[in-house]
């Protein structure tokens, strides 16, 4: 990874909804963008649109997921939460997006992690 880089990409606003497609009109036109990545991963279908991560389906423990954060190096994200107390609770490894991880950091909150492509 360049030094000279921030390691953090960008950070998705979780959003759990009832249907996706009802719900697609409004993320669209808040993130001023057509643009929808849909895919699923488990039981749980996701459309990542602007800024805005959309869960349908998602059960309780992904719902508490604080944010969905895009990295350049998802190992050195692995490092820096174990030495700071945390716990890796799955991964690193391979999603739909890239590679990915969920922490629980030291302080409790749940966040989820995925290197950008």
């Amino acid at each position: 990874m360049d030094e000279a880089l921030p390691n953090i990409v960008a950070v998705l606003a979780r959003v759990p909804v009832d249907s996706i497609d009802a719900s697609l009109p409004l993320y669209r036109q808040l993130a001023g963008t057509e643009e929808v990545r849909a895919f699923e991963f488990g039981t749980v279908r996701l459309a990542w649109v602007g800024v805005f991560l959309l869960l349908e389906g998602a059960d309780a423990a992904t719902r508490s997921r604080a944010a969905t954060i895009i990295v350049r190096d998802v190992e050195l994200i692995a490092s820096t939460v174990q030495t700071g107390g945390g716990e890796l609770l799955e991964g690193p490894m391979s999603g739909p997006n890239g590679r990915r991880l969920i922490a629980r950091h030291a302080d409790g909150n749940v966040l989820e992690y995925i290197e950008q492509r």
